[in-house]
C-alpha cells in the first residue's frame, strides 16, 4: 500500500509540518490544523508529472485556457453525464470565487439582494457585500436540506427590494457536506423563475461526493438562464494552482457577453497544467481519496460516540467537512460574530484552540443558524483525527 493507492493514509505529521500553506503556518506547532478545506494527501502522480515538467521546461508563460474546458467537458461527460461545458458556454476564469464576483456583478445590480442558504460558506457574504449588493438569508431547514418555503420567501423579499435579485447555490453545501437531490433542485429553480431570480451555483464540491451522485445544476430543465461555477482545486487539493470554469445555460449566454467587457482574471499556467493533468488522468487517484473519505466519515462518527456523545453530527453526502453541532455542551453563542475566515477565532473554537490546541472553524463565520458549531476537516489521516477528536473531549466545557 502506498500513499497513493490510500491517499489519507500513513500521513507523517513531521512531514505536514514542512509544508508552507496558510492551514500548517497560521498557527503554531503545537495545534491540529482541522480548520481551512485543505487536505492532508500528496499529489495525484499526473498532477505531480505536469508540475515538475512545467518548471523543467520553464513552461511557466499565458495560460491556454482552452484546454482547461476541454478537460473538465471530459470529466463532466464521464462522471456526470453531463456535456455542458463547451467552448460556447464557458469561460476560465482564476478561481471559482471570481467567477461567482463576476456572476453576481452581470446579474445583478449594486443594492439587489442576493439569497443565500445560510449556513453558507462565509466568502458568499463578504463577496456579495464587497459588489455593493445585500445578502438575504434563506436558512436551511433542520435537517440540513434546502427548506422550500424558507426559499420561497426569501425570493419574495429579494424580489420587492431589488430590480435584478439572484440566488446563489452552494452545491454540494459547505460547510453541511449536503447533497442536493435533483428534485430539490428543480423545485428551487422553479420558485426562482417564479419569483425572477437568476441562479448562480458555486459547484466546487462537485467530484467529492462520498454517496450518492453529484447532479449539476445546468443539466436540469428550468435551468437554461442559470450559472455555474466549476474547478478540480478542492477535489485535488490545489488551492495554491487556481483554475476554474465559468459555466452558463443556453439562454445565459449574456453574461458571457458582460464578462467580454469586464476585467475578469483567467486561470494560471500551473492552474491549467495541474488541474488539466488531475480531470484528465486523475480518476484513479479520486476514487482512492474518496474510499479514504468514506473512512474517515466513518471514524469521525465513531469517535465522536465515543468521546463527544453530546455533539450532533448530521454525517453529509459530499465533502470532506463535517459541521458539528456543540449547543448540548453548552456552546449556545459565539462571542465574536463576525463573518469570514477570522470568526474561527470566536465562539466554541476559540475555546478549543486555546483548550484542546485544535483548530476548527467557528460555526459563526457561516451566518444565521451557525451560532454553537463549528466546522471540522476530516480529510486527514487516522491518527491525526483520533487524537484531534481526543483533544477536544478533554477540552469539552
Amino acid at each position: 500500500m502506498t500513499l497513493r493507492d490510500h491517499p489519507l493514509a500513513n500521513i507523517s505529521l513531521q512531514d505536514l509540518r514542512q509544508r508552507t500553506s496558510e492551514k500548517w503556518r497560521h498557527y503554531p506547532d503545537d495545534v491540529l490544523p482541522l480548520w481551512v478545506a485543505e487536505m492532508d494527501v500528496p499529489l495525484a502522480e499526473p498532477v505531480e508529472r505536469a508540475l515538475v515538467a512545467a518548471a523543467r521546461n520553464g513552461d511557466l508563460g499565458y495560460a491556454i485556457a482552452s484546454t482547461y474546458l476541454d478537460a473538465l467537458g471530459d470529466f463532466a461527460r464521464r462522471h456526470w453525464e453531463w456535456g455542458g461545458v463547451t467552448a460556447d458556454r464557458s469561460r476560465a476564469v482564476a478561481n471559482v470565487m471570481s467567477g461567482v464576483a463576476a456572476a453576481i456583478t452581470a446579474l445583478t445590480e449594486p443594492g439587489d439582494r442576493v439569497v443565500v442558504n445560510c449556513p453558507v460558506y462565509a466568502p458568499f457574504y463578504s463577496y456579495t457585500e464587497n459588489s455593493g449588493r445585500v445578502v438575504e438569508e434563506a436558512p436551511l431547514g433542520a435537517d440540513g436540506r434546502l427548506d422550500l418555503d424558507e426559499l420561497d420567501r426569501a425570493f419574495a423579499r429579494a424580489r420587492a427590494a431589488s430590480r435584478r435579485p439572484a440566488y446563489l447555490l452552494s452545491n454540494p453545501h459547505n460547510p453541511t457536506g449536503t447533497l442536493h437531490r435533483p428534485d430539490e433542485l428543480s423545485q428551487a429553480l422553479a420558485l426562482a423563475h417564479a419569483h425572477g431570480l437568476r441562479v448562480i451555483a458555486d459547484e466546487i464540491h462537485a467530484p467529492l461526493v462520498l454517496h450518492g451522485s453529484f447532479t449539476p445544476l445546468l443539466s436540469l430543465p428550468g435551468a437554461e438562464s442559470s450559472v455555474s461555477v466549476l474547478s478540480a482545486s478542492k477535489a485535488f487539493n490545489l488551492a495554491g494552482a487556481p483554475a476554474a470554469a465559468l459555466v452558463v445555460g443556453e439562454d445565459a449566454r449574456d453574461v458571457l457577453a458582460t464578462l467580454e467587457h469586464r476585467v475578469v482574471p483567467g486561470p494560471s499556467q500551473l492552474g491549467v497544467l495541474s488541474q488539466g493533468a488531475a480531470l484528465r488522468e486523475g480518476d484513479d487517484w479520486l476514487s482512492a481519496l474518496l474510499d479514504d473519505l468514506v473512512a474517515r466519515q466513518k471514524l469521525l462518527i465513531a469517535l465522536l460516540d465515543a468521546h463527544l456523545p453530546s455533539a450532533r453530527y448530521l454525517p453529509g453526502e459530499a465533502t470532506y467537512l463535517a459541521w458539528l453541532d456543540l449547543r448540548d455542551l453548552g456552546y449556545s453563542h459565539s462571542s465574536g460574530g463576525e463573518r469570514g475566515r477570522m470568526a474561527s477565532l470566536s465562539g466554541p473554537a476559540s475555546h478549543f484552540l486555546e483548550h484542546a490546541r485544535v483548530a476548527l472553524s467557528d460555526g459563526a463565520a457561516f451566518g444565521s443558524g451557525g451560532d454553537g458549531h463549528v466546522r471540522l476537516n476530516f480529510a486527514t489521516s487516522e491518527e491525526i483525527l483520533t487524537e484531534a477528536i481526543e483533544r477536544l473531549a478533554h477540552a469539552a466545557l
